[in-house]
């Protein structure tokens, strides 16, 4: 009975706690049996909160179903880089081993205003360094699919348990392709949001004019109730955008009436399905194209000729941004002090020396070095110069069509320590995810199917214009439908 109701949709879910079938306590006691049962084979949680959770459930029930609060009731996890009140938020590093927020991040508190129970916090790649969840300092997360492969990352711990059905959604963050990478490997729904689009308040910072916090949930449906649930624009984050928040959920059940794609222009572009795509990644790649195009899209070409330069810009940027915003973490105002330092440059060497891992230390080492008075213009001026290119690409692309789709990943969840031997093939991991972040575009992951040899889930990534979610959310419904993806691990 547990794994049937943790088996359900979010919405599925939260019409069971609205009619009264299900009381919250009854959810959230589900999730935690099946936590309890599937948590040492994929070690997704980092901070699990299960008496708050069951005390904040027991309060929903004596106030009883509220019809204004659209996910009341339903247990949701959060990544580990986003702060939450009163739980621990260690960004998966020792650093931060002991940091407990006093005050929720704002998403957070619009999944607790809409009636969401937190039960914790997920794993993730320290400071959401990685591909694959392996960097952090706690613990190796697994891919429910296949144990012995990763389930991508930053995010992966959120992914993992989505998939696993330890919780109805989750939250994770997008710097370079965290949320979609992750729900590509896990066979889930992933949706990085427009830059500004949701509020960064109360998320650890990695690169800031790249990060997002968007929703990771099984179906289209549960994404579009989330994302409606954390947008919107906040006083407290300055890069937040004004704009009036559209309801994504009254957006999907108009379309639903229809279900049909006539009109949509849906570009391909020749970069994303050249070379390097594994055959049965192309192959369900395909088969959902060709899903769109019997709904009545129209198939055009579009290029995107500075992708191959994402790469190198991407990395340029990310790393001198997060040497700049790690540079806080000193052992002198919050974090791991190292007790052993006899003087002030003693502590700064040491404290981070023993509370960064190796790949967060890599990449500010990285980032200082290209921010460096003599490497300055020749590194990150010039990629700061690309950066603008490669959105121009996408601006030039949407004036021929309307969704741009690819591969999200170019082939599916690797084996752990396939590739932590050697970092720039990890970071070759997110070579058709980082351009969105750069041109600071939303997109999304949805799951087309399996691989034929491997079994393993592949993802279909979708990239729209600049506060274009309702149409992605749309036309990813629509073709999800279509294909009808295998949605639940046999083995977990």
């Amino acid at each position: 009975m547990t794994r049937d109701l943790c088996s359900l949709s979010l919405t599925a879910m939260r019409d069971l706690l609205a009619s009264g079938e299900i009381t919250a306590v009854s959810a959230v006691k589900a999730c935690l049996a099946r936590i309890e049962a599937t948590q040492p084979a994929i070690r997704a949680i980092l901070h699990l909160a299960a008496e708050p959770a069951l005390a904040e459930a027991a309060r929903l029930d004596a106030a009883g179903p509220d019809p204004e609060k659209r996910l009341w009731g339903v247990p949701v996890l959060v990544k580990d880089a986003i702060c939450t009140k009163g739980l621990p938020t260690t960004c998966g590093s020792k650093i931060l081993e002991n940091f407990v927020p006093f005050y929720d991040a704002t998403a957070v508190a619009g999944l607790t205003a809409a009636g969401a129970v937190i039960l914790g916090k997920t794993n993730m790649d320290e400071f959401a360094m990685g591909s694959s969840t392996e960097n952090s300092a706690y613990q190796t997360t697994a891919n429910p699919w296949d144990t012995t492969k990763v389930p991508g990352g930053s995010s992966g711990g959120s992914a993992a348990a989505v998939s696993a059905g330890q919780c109805f959604g989750a939250l994770g963050t997008d710097t370079g392709g965290s949320i979609r990478q992750p729900a590509s490997f896990c066979g889930i729904v992933g949706l990085k949001p427009t830059y500004g689009r949701v509020s960064r308040y109360g998320l650890v910072a990695y690169g800031s004019s790249l990060d997002q916090i968007g929703p990771m949930t099984r179906t289209v449906d549960d994404c579009a109730a989330m994302l409606t649930a954390i947008s919107g624009h906040d006083p407290r984050d300055s890069t937040s955008d004004p704009r009036e928040t559209p309801d994504y959920e009254a957006a999907l059940a108009a379309f639903a009436r229809d279900g049909r794609l006539r009109g949509l222009r849906l570009g391909l572009p020749e970069e994303y399905w050249g070379q390097g795509v594994d055959d049965e990644v192309r192959t369900c790649c395909r088969g959902a194209v060709d899903a769109a195009r019997e709904l009545g899209a129209e198939v055009v070409p579009v290029s995107l000729p500075h992708t191959p330069y994402a790469v190198a810009t991407y990395y340029i940027v990310a790393m001198a941004e997060a040497s700049s915003n790690l540079a806080r973490f000193d052992g002198v105002r919050y974090g791991y002090r190292d007790p052993s330092a006899t003087d002030l440059a003693g502590l700064y060497e040491l404290s981070r020396a023993k509370g960064f891992g190796p790949e967060v230390q890599r990449r500010i080492v990285i980032g200082t070095y290209v921010l460096s008075a003599g490497y300055y213009d020749a590194y990150y001026r010039k990629a700061a110069q690309v950066r603008r290119l490669i959105r121009q690409d996408f601006l030039s692309a949407f004036e021929s069509c309307d969704v741009i789709c690819g591969p999200t990943s170019p082939f599916p969840a690797f084996g752990i320590g396939e590739k932590t031997g050697d970092p720039l093939q990890m970071y070759l991991s997110d070579i058709f995810t980082i351009s969105l972040n750069l041109a600071g575009l939303p997109g999304m992951s949805i799951p087309v199917g399996l691989g034929e040899k491997s079994g393993l889930p592949v993802g279909l990534q979708l990239f729209g214009p600049a506060f274009g979610e309702e149409r992605l959310l749309t036309t990813a419904k629509a073709v999800m439908d279509a294909v009808r993806p295998p949605m639940a691990p046999g083995g977990i």
